[in-house]
């Protein structure tokens, strides 16, 4: 089981519907950490339609919250893609724990030095 932790690194913003400051994509970073304390970190960019905006529920730029666009994050990203995330976080997982060695070379075993 992973622990999640999501942190948001930009807001991009822009003029619409007679608005301004609309929030239409942010970028974001993932990380997942198991019960031994190994992590993984997936990035990934959300756009927002502004075509679907809704004047009527809109929240202005100053009273954000990171929990209020990270919630918009995570409405696409859970019924979007989250298991590819999912994996992506553990296969950096598995391969910290059991890391890839590649012998070439002179660390080759017939190559005598």
């Amino acid at each position: 089981m992973l622990t999640y932790n999501w942190k948001l690194n930009s807001l991009k913003k822009t003029s619409a519907a007679n608005l301004s400051n609309v929030v239409i994509g942010t970028t974001w970073t993932l990380t997942g950490t198991d019960a031994d304390n190994y992590s993984g970190t997936f990035s990934g960019a959300t756009p927002f339609k502004v075509a679907e905006l809704d004047p009527s529920s809109f929240i202005d730029y100053n009273s954000l919250t990171e929990d209020i666009v990270l919630g918009w994050v995570q409405a696409v990203v859970v019924g979007g893609y989250k298991d590819h995330i999912d994996e992506q976080i553990n296969k950096q997982i598995r391969d910290k724990k059991n890391p890839v060695e590649e012998a070439t070379g002179n660390t080759l075993p017939w190559i005598v030095s």
